[in-house]
């Protein structure tokens, strides 16, 4: 007779057969319970306390499963799934999550009746192929992208919406794709880490914009610099003006004072020579009011900032490694490493350079750059978390337009691929499936359709009367046909301007049916872990201790 685990360990917690696969759904579900509110431009937030009373106002799928306690292994898993989309995409987490509940409800469906789960699976396959193949013929191809502005704002506006109020959402459109086609280039990735986002906790979220430069956390360490310029050359460069310590340990001995001022007048002499070389340099190169602007990543001591500031040179000491880089971008030049050999084309140039200072905080702005690779948006609220909101939304609007651009194509949105698909399947996929997989197929249909279903539920519509006027459209029209949240009508999306990633659709479609299937596989969840903490007595009952 076989062992049992029960045999092998008694304390072994087991779940088999159907109560297993009934924890895997009802996991799945609750997880989708508490997601499905949040989707869609009428969906609703959700607000997070932490342990100290922190509070976050989110209707981010991504965020929220990242910050809700989750116990439940399954929930983790479903959890886990979902956020691994957003890290490759960008977005689609809240819809992977309703897929893999829907899919595995719809099998629950099935499974109760008797059908086996693996024939299940089996249809889900199929379904799941078919419809990655119909995505492919459903999406609406762009011949280069990067620079059709009207479609990238599209794109931009329905993922801000989703998360962001619509007069908000629209301002952070036009940043978002201003930012997007500053640093995109024919054939190249897009890298939006050239794109820095820097928030000031005042003003209102609709005071947010997009700065054509670099925003640096720092301004001038001297009262007496300039605070607003303009006609600016920017000089960035890695050289210390103030004392060196040796690279090897040394002492420098004196036997009177006067040596020792020899010693420090001949330290400042080499100081004051390179801030000269500096101020030479400056009044070569500028003419007809032209300003100049010294950044520079090492230190600079206060009797040579005061030699600058005489000059009128606006010089930002320490300033950050990624600043430097991004600096070159925007503004042009070269990085120094020396101030030997100094020439005008190593410089840089931005029409406007000012400083702000909001309480001890000074913010530099680069502005008015000629051909920026690099750029920055700013991020203002009157408060941390509608800050982190919008800091949430315009991540996923960048990665949205940035998707758009390296597929070169876009989906019809508002539910659109849900509905056609669905029709796709049963019409025509289950005529060249035989046997008990149609019924996987089926199901894997019905599961599609929890998008618009929620979709209109969240915007207070009948769902049934909503689904059905787009089922019958679709069939009339053979059109793309999404649901218009507001009047619940049928709506052709494309018009609308209402469009999804073709990479996200397609990764949510593979993700939410792997995992779906594996769960349902499953036929008994075990705890039989070993137990942990306890001392090993020997055969004597005698502790380690005892003996020694």
């Amino acid at each position: 007779m076989a062992a049992r685990l029960e045999d092998l360990n008694p304390n072994a917690e087991i779940v088999s057969k159907a109560a297993a696969r009934a924890v895997n759904v009802a996991a799945a579900q609750g997880l989708q319970g508490v997601l499905k509110t949040n989707l869609g431009p009428r969906g609703t937030l959700k607000m997070l306390v932490g342990g100290a009373g922190q509070i976050k106002l989110t209707k981010d799928g991504n965020v929220l499963l990242h910050e809700m306690q989750i116990q439940h292994p399954t929930a983790c898993m479903v959890a886990r799934t979902a956020t691994a989309q957003d890290d490759v995409t960008g977005d689609g987490t809240t819809s992977t999550v309703l897929l893999c509940g829907e899919l595995l409800k719809q099998a629950e469906r099935y499974a109760s009746e008797g059908l086996h789960p693996r024939v299940i699976t089996d249809g889900f396959d199929r379904a799941r192929d078919a419809a990655v193949d119909f995505l492919e013929t459903f999406k609406i191809p762009k011949q280069n992208p990067e620079t059709d502005r009207e479609l990238l704002t599209a794109v931009a506006n329905t993922s801000l919406r989703t998360k962001l109020e619509p007069d908000l959402a629209d301002t952070m459109t036009e940043a978002i794709v201003d930012a997007v086609q500053c640093v995109a280039e024919p054939g190249v990735p897009v890298d939006l880490h050239m794109v820095e986002i820097m928030h000031m906790q005042q003003q209102q979220g609709c005071d947010s914009r997009f700065v054509n430069g670099i925003v640096l956390d720092h301004g001038g360490r001297h009262p007496d610099m300039p605070k607003v310029m303009e006609n600016c050359y920017i000089m960035t460069c890695n050289v210390t003006f103030e004392y060196e310590k040796t690279e090897v340990q040394s002492g420098f001995f004196y036997s009177s004072a006067e040596e020792r001022e020899k010693l420090v007048e001949s330290e400042r002499k080499w100081l004051d020579e390179r801030c000269k070389a500096v101020v030479d340099f400056k009044r070569s190169v500028c003419k007809n009011g032209e300003t100049f602007i010294m950044i520079n990543q090492k230190g600079i001591d206060p009797l040579s900032l005061d030699i600058f500031a005489k000059e009128g040179i606006l010089a930002l000491r320490r300033a950050k490694r990624r600043n430097m880089e991004r600096l070159t971008l925007a503004c042009g030049g070269v990085p120094m490493n020396s101030i030997e050999d100094m020439t005008v084309d190593m410089l840089g140039y931005a029409g406007k350079v000012s400083e702000i200072t909001l309480g001890d905080d000074k913010f530099t702005f680069v502005e008015d750059c000629k051909i920026p690779k690099s750029c920055s948006i700013i991020i203002k609220g009157p408060n941390k978390h509608t800050i982190d909101q919008i800091k949430d939304a315009i991540r996923d609007g960048l990665r949205a337009v940035k998707n758009t651009i390296e597929d070169a194509a876009v989906v019809p949105g508002a539910g659109a691929f849900e509905i056609a698909c669905a029709l796709h399947l049963n019409t025509v996929l289950k005529k060249s499936v035989e046997g008990r997989a149609k019924l996987g197929v089926e199901a894997f249909a019905e599961a599609l359709l929890i998008v618009p279903k929620t979709l209109a539920e969240n915007s207070g519509l009948d769902v049934q009367d909503s689904i059905i006027k787009l089922q019958e459209e679709r069939e009339k029209t053979n059109l793309p046909i999404g649901i218009d949240c507001n009047s619940g009508d049928p709506m052709l999306p494309v018009e609308a301007g209402i469009f999804d990633n073709f990479r996200v659709k397609r990764q949510s479609i593979y993700l939410a049916t792997v995992l779906a299937t594996q769960l349902l596989l499953v036929d008994e969840v075990m705890k039989a872990g070993k137990q942990m903490g306890k001392k090993k007595e020997d055969n004597t009952g005698l502790d380690q201790e005892d003996m020694d």
